[in-house]
């Protein structure tokens, strides 16, 4: 407890991040206040580019360096992002890290704004079942279809459901 003039307050640390057994996590950052963090196709393209490059990381002479992670599925909604992400070389903060402020950087240059693109640090839940893990897998590639921006999760081309199923995609195979 502080004291500071005639008031008293209790200072709360944030809670930790839950660790995932398995080190498997359900990610989502959201924009700040629910604003859009694409605008064109150009933007979900880019971020796109940023993910493969954290499963395909190369160095500053072009050596390809270990995965820092491996992605399950993703979704890239308007206003937010859903990963389903493994760590490998690197722990899930500096993974996310890395995502949002390149992300952000590209973003803030292309469209001459500052300031923090992404609200609050992002949320993660981890996945330590495998009931769990397909649960989820269902939940991000639906989720354009609950938000009405497609009819079926095949139809939605920024989602991995795409990449995922090797014939048309429907909720029972995805």
């Amino acid at each position: 407890m502080h004291r500071y003039s005639n008031l008293t307050f209790n200072i709360m640390a944030r809670k930790s991040r839950e660790i995932s057994g398995t080190g498997i996590y359900h990610v989502m950052m959201r924009g700040t206040n629910r604003q859009n963090i694409f605008e064109e196709n150009e933007d979900y393209v880019r971020i796109q580019n940023i993910l493969r490059n954290m499963v395909h990381p190369v160095d500053d002479v072009g050596k390809q360096l270990p995965p820092r992670c491996y992605f399950y599925a993703y979704c890239l909604m308007t206003n937010h992002v859903h990963l389903l992400i493994r760590e490998s070389a690197e722990k899930l903060a500096p993974v996310i890290h890395r995502i949002a402020t390149t992300y952000a950087h590209y973003y803030n240059n292309k469209y001459l704004r500052l300031g923090h693109l992404f609200q609050d640090r992002f949320k993660s839940e981890p996945v330590n079942d495998q009931e769990y893990f397909f649960t989820l897998l269902r939940y991000i590639h639906q989720n354009p279809m609950a938000a009405g921006l497609s009819k079926s999760i095949d139809d939605y081309e920024w989602s991995s459901c795409l990449t995922q199923c090797l014939s048309p995609c429907d909720e029972a195979k995805c």
